[in-house]
């Protein structure tokens, strides 16, 4: 362990890796250009999948990076390689979490499974995922400023249409739904008439809703053939936002959360609530970075992206700042 980090020793640090979303051509160029060890995850993700990931990450372009198995193979070598750089400087982790396929790199994290192996799953995972719901079927759309309490009367609304669920649960004021295209578009339409900003995103498909059942049934098979031990850290999981517990079969939370609700919110709270006061995002953008923060203002929030983000933190560790 490097004493220099001395709030890693002090402190209760918790991993978070972002999910599909977050993406940008170039993302972890830097990290890739400056650290060996970053080379070697992109290198092992290439082996592994028959084609360049670096050129996936920083050469091509926004529709291309975008395709969902494209994105989580991405996101995941990404987010995978700032955790090898991290790791390299003795920061080690009480607990990681993740959002959607986010989740992936916790559990790579927490040694239930070899990077290697997840790469080859989240190719899977993501084709399967994109051929659920055929492109122009479904989508996603943010809720911003609508109350929990009042989401089912807006659900209510546009289910008179067809399918709308609530799937992101992300931070206070900030909700997000999936659905079929209608459905969506009359409870967005809803919630505007409570006062809330409604967003649609960018998305393929309605993910975290009923609508992704058959993606996470094919899933599901690939799993019952891959070894994944039990995790050698704390993990908080998106189905129920709390800590694997040791009786759950973590294969059927994976295959269970690609067609359940995220409850991102609730896992800040579970870990906060378990003495967590450091959470440290690693891969691109800083989104669950700004949801930790407008969901608890008390504990330190840091980012790992670029080599300015690395820099930070590692300064931020090194003094034991306990500043946000």
């Amino acid at each position: 362990m490097d004493l220099r980090y001395r709030r890693n020793i002090l402190s209760k640090i918790s991993f978070l890796f972002p999910g599909q979303g977050a993406q940008y051509v170039g993302m972890g160029r830097e990290i890739y250009e400056n650290y060996q060890i970053a080379r070697e995850v992109f290198e092992e993700a290439s082996r592994a999948l028959g084609y360049s990931i670096s050129d996936l990450c920083f050469n091509s372009d926004e529709e291309t990076l975008s395709k969902t198995e494209n994105t989580q193979v991405a996101m995941l070598t990404v987010s995978t390689a700032i955790l090898k750089v991290i790791e390299s400087y003795g920061i080690k982790p009480y607990a990681a979490a993740g959002l959607s396929l986010g989740e992936y790199g916790a559990i790579v994290t927490a040694g239930c499974i070899p990077f290697k192996e997840a790469v080859k799953l989240i190719k899977k995972r993501g084709r399967y995922m994109q051929q659920a719901v055929p492109e122009g079927v479904g989508s996603m759309a943010a809720l911003l400023g609508l109350p929990e309490e009042e989401l089912e009367e807006v659900l209510k609304k546009g289910r008179k249409f067809g399918i709308v669920e609530g799937s992101n649960f992300n931070c206070k004021g900030q909700i997000v739904i999936g659905g079929e295209i209608k459905a969506l578009n009359e409870a967005a339409e809803a919630a505007k008439e409570k006062g809330a900003k409604a967003v649609l995103l960018k998305v393929s498909a309605p993910f975290h809703t009923s609508m992704l059942k058959e993606a996470s049934d094919k899933f599901y098979e690939e799993l019952k053939n891959t070894e994944i031990k039990k995790p050698e850290i704390k993990l908080c999981i998106n189905l129920t936002g709390e800590y694997l517990k040791e009786d759950q079969d973590i294969k059927k939370v994976l295959r269970d959360g690609i067609k359940s609700p995220v409850y991102f919110m609730k896992e800040i709270e579970t870990m906060t609530a378990d003495g967590v006061d450091t959470f440290i995002e690693l891969g691109p953008s800083k989104i669950l970075s700004s949801f930790v923060k407008k969901t608890n203002r008390q504990v330190m929030v840091l980012n790992v992206e670029d080599a300015a983000s690395l820099n930070n933190t590692l300064e931020k560790l090194k003094g034991g700042n306990s500043s946000c």
